[in-house]
């Protein structure tokens, strides 16, 4: 099942990618710009590193739902 999470470099949120994990997330994330997969340094189970630039994923946070209110 596909989750949505926020791609980082930095501090800065530059993408949101949807993915079975978070690692996967990332390595698609890098490779839209055609970077071939043995340039890709893999740094953990969500983050990796390409030219010098660390990318990492997270979940989006979800809203919970309020419960309505009665009158």
């Amino acid at each position: 099942m596909s989750k949505a999470y926020e791609i980082r470099s930095g501090r800065r949120i530059v993408s949101t990618q949807y993915s079975v994990s978070a690692l996967q997330a990332v390595v698609d994330y890098v490779r839209s710009y055609g970077v071939k997969d043995d340039e890709i340094l893999r740094l953990g189970v969500d983050s990796v590193s390409w030219r010098g630039a660390r990318f990492s994923a997270a979940l989006v946070p979800t809203e919970p739902i309020a419960p309505p209110t009665s009158p």
